[in-house]
């Protein structure tokens, strides 16, 4: 326990706090990237819309193929450790075995992200040999929901570096630490967090921006299994002492059942999280029962349908469902309209220098079952979007550090980009007017703005501003304010 009471020591008691709160008042983005994935930054939109992405569809990277994997693979956690991707996912390989014996904690790895291999890492027996890639097994109920994480927190010792959250309502969420990410232990035998019914995939990590361990999980919105299924959240200094959970919020939007929550840090921008939710539709029968037996499912494996959705937090108890539309349809395939798949894996990576990728399950319940890949361009969740007849946007009163505004765009070839920038009273800033801005066009995913051949934005350091875009058949994803 030395490297968690070193936490404890270092931290105390203090409350965890949202620090990036919206309000009324001035914005302070500092330098931080700003994706346009919800209303955070923008007052007033003019012939321009946010728009959700459409992921695209890249190749199978993972077959759920081993007599301990079975048909049943689910739960799944992907994190970048450089250089390696690191996959996590349940192994059921009997029909019913939820919760027992029957479930492993099973690893795959990858050094692209896209091509993962399952190596032999002699950690575990299964049917008389350790050739497989087990790692966590003879652990129940732990193995049906095993969510590792790295803890990223200042100060973490090496040996506890890879932490880890799994249980059932019965057991409680109990806390799990390793090294290596392959050779786990129990950090105590309590629980760890005991509020929730935890029948689901239940993530946590370290909060830069908030300075604390949170924790969101499965509830139901009346209580043990009634109602919605829906997501609470917890906080702690320690990972020893949570806060009294929280039933999270989503505006005024109907409610839907949401499955597994995905809910973490975007890599590139830790203060905003994103959440790649299943929304789980209860009776929805899309596959004829009598149609089951041909794609290999039972008939009560038809009985639903489910897909991905995108939400958004940046702390505290709300997520912002910008967008109700579905972030991942199921597709084309009676297979992917079986209970329970088309869930999206709990971690969203860099893969390439303009693309990032994350990760959904296909198939669920079916001899087929296994792991598609989906890409986005970087910080391409969502864009301020404007069509060819063009339009503005503008933002709220805010501040910020740094000496160029940066952006992260695409134009078509006869689409611009320009920026004014205004005082809070909407007069522009002498100098950085619309008269002055040149027009951006093209595709990057960070390019400088210029105005008459300045880009240098120092002087307006600490001074409210409000930024208008003008825009014509262009999207934009993201600004940043780069030192």
């Amino acid at each position: 326990m030395r490297g968690l009471r070193a936490v404890m020591m270092a931290i105390g008691s203090v409350a965890c706090s949202v620090a990036l709160a919206q309000d009324s008042g001035v914005l302070n983005i500092g330098n931080r990237i700003e994706p346009f994935v919800d209303n955070y930054l923008i007052d007033s939109m003019n012939g321009v819309s946010l728009k959700m992405a459409e992921p695209v569809a890249r190749e199978i990277v993972l077959r759920f193929d081993r007599p301990w994997e079975g048909r049943h693979c689910g739960y799944i956690t992907v994190v970048k450790d450089e250089p390696m991707y690191r996959l996590y996912y349940r192994g059921l390989g009997v029909d019913g075995g939820d919760g027992t014996d029957a479930e492993f904690t099973c690893y795959a790895e990858s050094v692209d992200g896209i091509r993962f291999t399952k190596p032999a890492l002699g950690l575990f027996e299964f049917g008389g040999s350790k050739d497989n890639n087990i790692v966590l097994a003879k652990t129940a109920p732990f193995s049906h929901n095993f969510a590792p994480f790295i803890d990223t927190r200042p100060g973490v010792a090496a040996e506890e570096r890879y932490k880890a959250l799994a249980g059932i309502e019965k057991s409680g969420l109990c806390l799990f630490v390793s090294p290596d990410g392959l050779h786990w232990r129990k950090f105590r035998e309590e629980p760890v967090i005991t509020k929730g019914a935890f029948d689901s995939q239940n993530v946590g990590f370290w909060s830069e921006s908030e300075q604390c361990y949170v924790c969101y999980f499965r509830t139901w919105v009346e209580g043990g299994y009634s109602g919605y299924r829906t997501i609470s959240r917890t906080t702690s200094p320690d990972l020893l002492n949570w806060t009294v959970p929280e039933r999270m919020t989503f505006g005024d939007v109907p409610m839907e059942h949401l499955y597994v929550n995905q809910t973490g840090p975007y890599f590139r921008a830790p203060h905003l999280y994103v959440s790649l939710a299943a929304r789980f539709m209860q009776g929805r029968r899309v596959v004829p029962a009598e149609a089951a037996a041909s794609i290999g499912a039972a008939p009560d494996g038809t009985a639903d349908c489910s897909d991905t959705v995108l939400m958004t937090t940046r702390g505290g108890t709300r997520y912002d469902r910008t967008f109700m539309e579905s972030f991942v349809r199921p597709g084309i395939g009676l297979s992917n309209w079986v209970t329970r798949t088309n869930y999206a894996a709990n971690g969203v990576v860099p893969s390439g220098n303009a693309e990032m990728s994350f990760y959904v399950e296909r198939d669920y319940g079916l001899p087929t079952a296994c792991l598609q890949r989906m890409t986005l361009r970087t910080d391409g969740f969502a864009s301020i979007h404007a069509p060819f007849s063009g339009g503005e946007c503008r933002t709220k009163p805010l501040e910020f550090a740094g000496n160029q505004l940066v952006f992260n765009y695409s134009t078509s070839s006869s689409g611009s980009i320009a920026v004014e920038v205004q005082n809070p009273d909407g007069t522009p800033v002498p100098g950085y007017g619309r008269a002055d801005a040149q027009e951006l066009v093209g595709d990057a995913i960070e390019r400088a703005f210029v105005w008459k051949d300045k880009a240098d934005v120092s002087e307006l350091v600490g001074k409210p501003v409000r930024l208008v875009f003008i825009m014509k058949d262009a999207d934009l994803y993201s600004i940043r304010f780069r030192e």
